[in-house]
């Protein structure tokens, strides 16, 4: 393809409570590659660590190998801000000697919530002590599945250790389904899903922060907002709300919901990955030809990005050292999902950022851990810095005007994103052994 270069205090839990705000509600995430947002039912029991994962203990390691043959393998641990963390991500498909190494750390960067009368705004990670209000799960909660403690950094002192993190694995439906002509034959298999995710309670409502890892080797991120809509919030008689109840009496004030995670990828172990964006132009038909043309061109970025989705674009992060057995790079593909835009604040103009890796950069607003006069938030780190480690921002909003059936309880309302294998295996992962010889060009069987 023809390319070119990019220029360049803690509460207790009673206390948490108190916050009035009106619920969240964020939208259907509908993942790519068959990822889906809702549950389905529970498959075995996550195996138990064999051994321990390169940087954590035995406690903090999350190992499950898939009905399909796909094992993942990664470390968590629980951050005062962020909540969940995930670490050294590495996926092992069948068929492959060694796992490959995908993400060096995965996290939520920042649940931004402006509301439309402009009298609140709330930085729920950095500003609602989010991570203080992990929930304890029940079993029915974590079908087939095991609930791990967590101790909760500036927690409730009363209740230090909760029931939080549940691992378990799922049912996606169709991973593929293919009916050979030749052989009559019908090729299909169930796809199942590690699903790793916490709840927590900030204010009104609850976040399910929801990591699924796909046996086809894709990785869907989500958050979903359910709970309760605020009483206290029934108060929009300016025409930004909608009429909640009997009559047009009380009006639930609409707000906006910006979800941003971070991802620190290390592909095949080198966190040196390149990026690239993609754009195809379609062309209308010309002369003989039956219908319009479409050419795509590369772009590789090389300097720090604000990007944006538009039609035929789309962008990958690239391995700097790794190949698959057709000697093509590997790479992971960013997915989004469904998204509004808010365009109230610079940091939430753009779909996604790249950066340069800075340690200190972690919240994509409202960041707190970097040195006096270092810029707050996301939008002003993307200023143009040569790439050689590069991070990724991804940005999904939702408008949230409530309508009646948001109570009570409010149904969970999902928003996100995922990234998904390109080139990473030769083949499709879950290839049956009986259609493994068909790679690249083939031929019917004789």
């Amino acid at each position: 393809m023809p390319d070119k270069h990019l220029p360049g205090g803690v509460r207790t839990r009673t206390a948490r409570r108190a916050r009035r705000t009106a619920a969240v509600g964020l939208s259907l995430a509908a993942l790519a590659a068959g990822a889906t947002t809702g549950a389905g039912p529970a498959a075995a029991r996550p195996q138990a660590a064999a051994a321990p994962a390169a940087g954590c203990g035995a406690a903090h390691l999350i190992e499950q190998k898939l009905a399909t043959g796909t094992s993942w393998r990664m470390c968590w641990r629980y951050d005062g801000r962020a909540g969940l963390v995930l670490e050294n991500v590495a996926y092992l498909p069948k068929g492959e000697s060694k796992p490959v190494k995908v993400l060096n750390s995965a996290r939520l960067a920042q649940i931004h919530v402006p509301y439309d009368d402009g009298k609140h705004e709330y930085d729920d990670l950095t500003g609602q002590n989010f991570a203080q209000g992990l929930m304890d799960l029940t079993p029915a909660e974590c079908p087939g599945g095991t609930i791990k403690p967590v101790k909760v950094p500036d927690g409730d002192p009363e209740h230090p250790n909760v029931k939080g993190l549940c691992t378990t694995t799922r049912s996606r439906g169709h991973a593929y389904r293919m009916h050979d002509l030749q052989t009559d034959r019908t090729h299909q298999v169930q796809g199942k899903d590690l699903l790793v995710y916490t709840v927590n309670q900030v204010g009104w409502y609850e976040y399910i922060t929801e990591w699924r890892f796909q046996d086809d080797g894709t990785v869907a991120m989500n958050v979903g907002a359910t709970g309760s809509l605020s009483f206290d919030d029934y108060n929009a008689q300016d025409g930004r709300g909608w009429p909640i109840g009997k009559g047009a009496r009380d009006y639930s004030t609409s707000h906006s919901h910006n979800v941003f995670w971070r991802l620190d990828f290390g592909l095949d172990g080198s966190s040196r990955t390149r990026v690239e964006q993609y754009d195809s132009t379609v062309s209308a038909p010309t002369g003989r030809q039956e219908g319009p043309t479409a050419r795509t061109t590369r772009t590789k970025v090389t300097r720090e990005l604000a990007g944006d989705h538009k039609t035929y674009r789309w962008w990958r992060v690239v391995s700097a050292t790794g190949r698959n057995k057709d000697g093509h790079a590997r790479s992971y593909e960013l997915v989004p999902g469904p998204t509004t835009r808010y365009p109230g604040r610079a940091f939430t103009r753009h779909d996604m950022y790249v950066t340069e890796y800075d340690a200190c950069e972690l919240f994509a607003s409202n960041n707190p851990g970097c040195a006096a006069g270092h810029p707050k938030s996301v939008d002003k780190w993307a200023d143009g810095r040569t790439l050689t480690h590069p991070v990724v921002w991804m940005n999904v909003g939702f408008h949230h005007i409530a309508r009646d059936e948001d109570q009570q309880p409010m149904p969970v309302h999902w928003q996100g994103f995922a990234i998904s294998p390109r080139d990473v295996t030769a083949m499709n992962p879950l290839t049956p052994k009986d259609l493994a010889w068909q790679n690249g060009h083939w031929e019917w069987r004789s």
